[in-house]
């Protein structure tokens, strides 16, 4: 079973522009903040310990994983 890697706003950042999405970071946290119904862009939860945002590694990475997927089956060749 993997382990998994729980990260914070700025070390998610960092993964998605090594994946190629250069975001800032306002950008960012507006992805991580909640909207008016309380729901998030992005899966992020606050840490019961620091208080910090937080989202785990592997979920970041499969949200844009899935979203290529996605737009690739709905393409028409």
């Amino acid at each position: 079973m993997r382990q998994p890697c729980y990260i914070d706003l700025n070390q998610a950042r960092q993964v998605l522009a090594e994946m190629g999405v250069e975001l800032n970071e306002r950008q960012m946290k507006r992805a991580a903040d909640k909207d008016a119904t309380g729901s998030r862009k992005l899966p992020f939860f606050v840490d019961p310990i620091d208080g910090k945002l937080r989202i785990e590694k592997g979920t970041l990475v499969k949200i844009y994983m899935d979203a290529q997927g996605e737009a690739e089956n709905s393409a028409r060749f």
